[in-house]
């Protein structure tokens, strides 16, 4: 027989999470011209700020919806036309509420509703929905008093019940005031049944069964310090891995109604068991989580599959080279790329500006035996299969590549900017986006790999970041691969430590490729981590440093360019 919630286990007061009375709840309601959030708009937005029982702000504003309002909505709201001729657009009013609302727990009657509009504004406007916590009081109603005492759960029901000082009228700041009142008389109630915390009002939901709530015993074990956890299933099988600053206070997440994603619940059902690594701090516990994904590969992380795949571009190895797209990388590689797809897409920018062939038959630098193809005809191709262009005709191609993929010459680059401009000025614009875009891409890509490659070339270095209470975390770094990590607390002389992690550390022989075998997902951990601001080098057995002419110097020109359709035209 499931517990019931008076008799299910109480976290400790070390795991209270976040008190109820320091919480702080913004409770929102919305007018809107229809039901639907992909037809409709939304004519008024009503929000009151409360924490610890006291109000601390309101927000109340007519909204334009830019169409016509329904008479049935006008009778029901008796909000008109013109009452919202001269009210700001929703792009004015969004901003504005998002700020309002930033940090606090979204609560509102029939949340599903309102934040279904609020989320559609901000996916049309282009904001990105900021994820907080939602409470409905409609399910916490029903959740708490029985239908004796509330038959119903409408606004008006509950804000007799609970004698609310406003009336509910179907304008969004009054109803917003009723709900504040409903919400504090539904907390009254939940407090007797030993719900204290904002994790447990959320876990106390319905969405949550009683044997789910058990399992957050799995969770008991575990400390409050950073760390890596994985849950086991019943064969000892790895179902999910995961980072947290705190392993016990993220895993019981897991087991709270603040858990909506459908496959992870799933997992939670199954599992058995949560282990759990405690790391120095957050690099080493991100780095190891990446290790563990690619160990086990765990079915419900969508990042575990083909962890360490990645696509290569190359100069193929022969009299006449061409680019071609590879798994293995060499020495001097663009890439790596998630996708063949992404990687022939540099492949054919590059070859728009470069006159490199673009067959894979191998051609003899003695006898070439081959037939002009069409793009020899139209002048796109030297024709070395035909004998019409000899070795040393065709290297400086081959160099400008090559000086290109190491970062010594940026001409290709160049080029591919000119054509953007020309096409532009002949106002073919779709073709000037169309090759802007496959531009972007391309520096993209080699950013990326050229700034990895510089700190996997490395052979050691020692970093520090302050921790942020007196101390310092530590990590040894060696090409590219986290080879130690530590800290050293507040009063402990550091330099000692990092001796003792040098001293410790993994070996790490460097292997082939760009990265020198190194995961590109791991060296991007940990180069994320050394720039941040506030890292200091400690240690450096040789110069770190990138390419002069590499992709990184383009770096405004692509800023400009991604910041709208029109900022090709302005780059130059």
């Amino acid at each position: 027989m499931d517990p019931s919630p008076t008799t299910a286990a109480q976290l400790s007061f070390d795991e209270l999470g976040s008190p109820l009375r320091e919480t702080t709840f913004v409770v929102v309601d919305l007018e809107t011209t229809g039901g639907r959030a992909d037809e409709d708009a939304i004519t008024e937005i009503g929000a009151v700020k409360v924490r610890g029982g006291e109000v601390v702000g309101e927000f109340a504003t007519l909204v334009d919806p830019g169409r016509g309002i329904p008479p049935t909505i006008v009778a029901l709201t008796g909000i008109t036309q013109a009452m919202v001729a001269d009210a700001p657009t929703m792009d004015t009013v969004l901003p504005a509420f998002l700020e309002f609302a930033a940090g606090a727990v979204l609560v509102a009657h029939n949340a599903g509703f309102d934040v279904t509009f609020l989320r559609a504004a901000c996916e049309r406007l282009g904001y990105p929905w900021p994820k907080p916590p939602v409470l409905c009081t409609v399910r916490l109603a029903r959740r708490v008093l029985t239908r004796d005492e509330a038959p119903s759960c409408k606004l008006s029901a509950l804000a007799r019940l609970f004698r609310a000082g406003t009336e509910p009228v179907h304008r969004a700041l009054a109803d917003a005031r009723a709900t504040v009142d409903v919400l504090h008389g539904l907390l009254e109630r939940v407090g007797p049944l030993g719900v204290h915390s904002l994790e447990e009002l959320l876990a106390f939901l319905p969405e949550v069964t009683p044997a789910q709530r058990r399992k957050r015993e799995l969770a008991a074990h575990l400390p409050n310090s950073p760390g890596v956890y994985l849950f086991r299933g019943p064969r000892e099988e790895v179902l999910y891995v995961g980072t947290a600053s705190d392993l016990r206070r993220r895993v019981r997440q897991y087991f709270t109604a603040s858990e909506g994603r459908r496959r992870v619940r799933e997992m939670v059902g199954i599992a058995e068991r949560v282990d759990a690594v405690e790391c120095a701090h957050a690099l080493e516990a991100e780095v190891r989580e990446l290790r563990l994904l690619a160990a086990h590969q765990p079915r419900y992380n969508r990042r575990s599959k083909f962890p360490h795949r990645a696509w290569w571009v190359v100069l193929t190895d022969e009299a006449f080279p061409r680019l071609s797209v590879v798994r293995a990388p060499r020495p001097t590689a663009l890439g790596p790329f998630s996708s063949r797809n992404a990687a022939t897409e540099a492949v054919e920018a590059l070859q728009d500006v470069v006159p490199v062939r673009r067959c894979t038959t191998r051609i003899s630098a003695r006898r070439p035996d081959g037939r002009p193809c069409a793009l020899a005809e139209l002048g796109r191709c030297g024709a070395p299969c035909a004998g019409r262009q000899s070795v040393e005709e065709y290297s400086p191609a081959v160099r400008l590549l090559a000086d290109l993929l190491a970062g010594r010459s940026d001409e290709p680059l160049v080029r591919l900017r000119r054509q953007v401009e020309h096409l532009a000025e002949a106002e073919r614009f779709e073709d000037a986006s169309a090759r802007r875009d496959r531009l972007v891409g391309l520096l993209r890509a080699l950013t990326r790999g050229q700034r990895l490659a510089a700190v996997a070339a490395v052979p050691e270095l020692v970093a520090a970041r302050p921790d942020g209470e007196g101390g310092w975390e530590l990590a040894v770094v060696r090409h590219g691969r986290l080879a130690a990590a530590g800290v050293a607390r507040r009063g402990v002389p550091p330099m000692p430590v990092v001796d003792a992690l040098q001293a410790g550390a993994e070996t790490v022989l460097p292997g082939d490729g760009p990265l020198r075998g190194a995961p590109a997902d791991e060296v991007a951990v940990v180069r994320r981590w050394l720039v941040r601001p506030g890292t200091r080098l400690v240690r450096c057995g040789e110069p770190w440093r990138e390419p002069a002419r590499g992709a990184a110097a383009w770096q405004d020109w692509l800023d400009r360019a991604t910041a709208g359709a029109a900022g090709y035209a302005a780059a130059d």
